[in-house]
């Protein structure tokens, strides 16, 4: 039995890094950091959530859990989270929880 590319690393005394921690890791392996804001857009509030490095299908994910907790309709524009009303601080609460770094929040 000849050892995969997994095994190649232990075998030359080499074990890869795992990380240390939960938080989400971008295309680059750098931990992402969520920014949350309220924009006004035609007299209402909207609450986006940007920074985003995923994939399409996690970003829907995500939003489907958003608009399930918050209880608000919401969409994903260009890497980013749109949900109707002010939620930024639940918003925050949920990608931390979800496990996001987010701007401004601690830890």
């Amino acid at each position: 039995m000849t050892p995969g590319l997994e095994d190649l690393g232990s075998l030359m005394g080499m074990e890869p890094k795992k990380p240390t921690d939960n938080k989400k890791r971008g295309y680059d392996g750098n931990i992402v950091v969520v920014k949350v804001r309220t924009e006004k857009r035609r007299g209402k509030l909207v609450t986006i959530a940007w920074g985003f490095e995923s994939k399409p299908k996690e970003l829907d994910a995500l939003l489907a859990i958003c608009k399930k907790t918050l209880g608000a309709g919401g969409q994903v524009v260009d890497n980013s989270l749109e949900i109707q009303g002010d939620h930024v601080e639940r918003m925050k609460q949920l990608l931390k929880a979800e496990g996001w770094a987010v701007h401004g929040s601690k830890t």
